[in-house]
């Protein structure tokens, strides 16, 4: 019997993390690794990591991404990449449709915002990209985004990418931006399982 607080639990944990703000300090390489090697993270061209937002533990990443300074042709985008604990991608054995039911849900709803609050997020799209689930979501605070939420090398990823109230980022523009990070993860990611 598929228990969702059971397989749920990490991801809530992992998406309270993703209300960081971007400093400075980025790095403009394609792959770094995290979490002591156990996975790379992909950055796709024209966006940097953000070595001072971005926090590590021994089990779990949140990696911040921006467009970097000399990168005029990448759209200008906050991107949280999101990373749980080793074996916290189980949830995705759940498959599209429990995933889409889930997220749908209150309970769902009340994971994917930044306070908890069901009511803040409305989900407009859930559809499946290959392994991954993409979410088009409109959240109170930030507007609407898109989020991408995958399994890669046994840990659960999340990946979103907004815009600020000064730069705003059109959906499909972000669409486009969370299919990057998700190629580029899956790129870095794919020599070893």
């Amino acid at each position: 019997m598929f228990s969702v607080s059971r397989f749920f639990t990490p991801l809530f944990l992992m998406l309270a993390l993703v209300g960081c703000v971007a400093g400075s300090n980025f790095s403009s390489s394609r792959s770094a690794p995290v979490l002591n090697g156990a996975m790379q993270i992909g950055v796709p061209p024209g966006y940097c990591i953000d070595g001072k937002a971005s926090r590590q533990s021994r089990e779990t990443a949140v990696i911040l991404m921006g467009r970097c300074t000399d990168a005029m042709k990448a759209k200008p985008a906050l991107i949280t990449v999101s990373i749980g604990q080793g074996g916290s991608a189980g949830v995705m054995t759940a498959g599209g449709p429990a995933l889409a039911a889930f997220f749908t849900s209150q309970q769902g709803r009340a994971t994917l915002s930044r306070d908890g609050r069901a009511s803040d997020i409305r989900v407009l799209t859930a559809l499946g990209s290959g392994d991954a689930l993409l979410l088009r979501l409109k959240d109170r605070q930030v507007g609407e985004y898109w989020r991408a939420v995958v399994g890669i090398k046994g840990r659960l990823v999340t990946i979103s990418a907004t815009g600020t109230d000064q730069v705003p980022l059109a959906p499909q523009d972000g669409r486009d931006v969370v299919d990057s990070v998700l190629n580029a993860l899956r790129s870095s990611n794919a020599t070893a399982s």
